[in-house]
């Protein structure tokens, strides 16, 4: 289990998936206490659904989806608060309200424009494996602003949550941290869509904190627990989709729903048997169980870019497109070390975080195998069958090289080959940049290999 941890986090893309993910579970964890004490639970859904139309209406102005969905979910949840203090629709209904009408204008806005294509199907069933940076420093930097205005407003948001009444009584605004609460949730909400889906986000709010009050009573230990419980399940959930290609969020779900169960018959053999010893066994095997899921993850990510500029740059010009290097003295020069070798799992995800985020790629020995393809004649692709944009042909999950060898010797779209080289970008025809890998090395395989992939 720990080499199978070590390797996971030796990709950049499922660190910053580990750091989001750890940071978004303590939102949720958070507020969740006080969501489910206030009644206010599926409050999380309804967002969700909010958040899945702005960002459908985002991708077809062309906009950022964070930027998009994150003042249109704060909207809705101060317009959800007052539709439950004022109107005559409160409560489930002015939730179903809010769900079903989102989730109609998200659904008629996609059907308008791009259609049900992978960005949009990301946020609607979750996926935080291809995390661009700029997204990861968004999470981060809202993740740490919600944590601490919980923390600062923390005995405001305790007396609100238990005696509201009361509260009003001694003087609290119990209406504008009834706003911060909802705030803090619209925010959390956005950023666990990337990872959970808008099907699966209100999950991650109730569970952890319905299991907490299973062996807590006192609110702060309720909130202590239910930390724990969240980011050792969302550990345990994605080393479980790593090891066994499941989906990620259903795979945190069910993580959380197992934690529940466990200790829900620990109350009741608590409470029937009245045994200290059997409940403290019965804990620590628990503990066990998930501190070995969730051991501290230290991770120093040095992004200084080293200067790829060699004296021996040769421009090869192949139609419209300009690569450069110099293949010959690069092959000359090669010491046979491998930097990055792309694997079965997660092919498609590591592919689409080169693109994402290259500069982190840059200049590093790459391995990857598949099928050797030619459908764009002269340029050279190396992938594998699997999910590809609208307007790409052929249904290929790919990547372009660039090699000196005679690649007649090749069937396109039946040799299946391993190629190694260097990740290295190039100018197109109008000046943009592209990316391809500087084989040294190319050599056809015996047997096929994982020919069809969907992650």
């Amino acid at each position: 289990m720990f080499n199978t941890f070590m390797e996971m986090i030796s990709y950049p893309f499922m660190v910053r998936a580990m750091v989001v993910g750890i940071l978004v579970s303590l939102c949720a964890s958070l507020l969740g206490s006080s969501l489910v004490l206030k009644r206010y639970s599926m409050i999380g859904d309804g967002l969700s659904h909010v958040g899945f139309a702005a960002l459908a209406v985002a991708y077809a102005m062309n906009a950022a989806p964070l930027m998009v969905s994150i003042p249109v979910c704060v909207l809705a949840a101060f317009l959800l608060l007052r539709m439950n203090e004022n109107s005559k629709i409160k409560g489930d209904a002015a939730t179903a309200l809010m769900c079903s009408g989102s989730l109609a204008i998200g659904v008629m806005t996609v059907s308008l424009t791009t259609g049900m294509n992978t960005d949009v199907c990301n946020y609607m069933f979750g996926s935080i494996l291809a995390m661009s940076k700029s997204d990861v420093i968004i999470s981060i930097g809202l993740s740490i602003i919600v944590i601490l205005l919980f923390l600062l407003f923390y005995p405001r948001i305790f007396a609100v949550t238990f005696d509201e009444n009361f509260a009003k009584a001694i003087g609290t605004r119990s209406d504008l941290y009834n706003m911060l609460i909802a705030f803090l949730t619209a925010i959390t909400v956005v950023l666990g869509m990337r990872m959970m889906g808008t099907l699966l986000i209100s999950s991650l709010i109730v569970f952890p904190s319905l299991s907490a009050m299973r062996v807590c009573r006192r609110f702060k230990s309720v909130i202590f627990c239910s930390a724990g419980i969240s980011v050792l399940c969302f550990v345990a959930g994605i080393y479980v989709s790593y090891e066994y290609s499941t989906p990620t969020g259903a795979s945190i779900v069910i993580a959380n729903m197992l934690v529940f169960v466990l200790l829900a018959v620990i109350e009741a053999l608590k409470e029937r048997r009245q045994s200290v010893m059997q409940f403290a066994i019965i804990c620590l095997v628990l503990s066990g169980l998930l501190t070995g899921c969730g051991r501290q993850i230290s991770y120093a990510v040095n992004q200084t870019e080293e200067d790829s500029t060699e004296d021996n740059t040769t421009a090869i010009v192949k139609e419209n497109a300009t690569y450069s290097c110099n293949i010959e003295a690069d092959k000359a020069a090669y010491d046979g070390t491998v930097d990055i070798t792309v694997g079965d799992q997660f092919y498609a995800t590591q592919i689409n975080d080169w693109y994402l985020n290259f500069n982190t790629y840059a200049g590093k020995v790459v391995e990857i195998e598949g099928y050797y393809i030619n459908d764009f004649a002269p340029y050279d692709f190396i992938g594998r069958y699997g999910p590809t944009c609208p307007y790409c042909q052929g249904g290929y999950v790919d990547f372009e090289f660039l090699t000196d060898e005679d690649m007649s010797q090749y069937v396109s779209g039946q040799d299946w080959i391993r190629v190694t080289g260097i990740l290295r970008s190039g100018d197109d025809a109008i000046g943009g940049p592209f990316y391809y890998i500087e084989a040294l090395s190319i050599e056809k395989m015996d047997s096929v290999g994982v020919d069809t992939v969907v992650n």
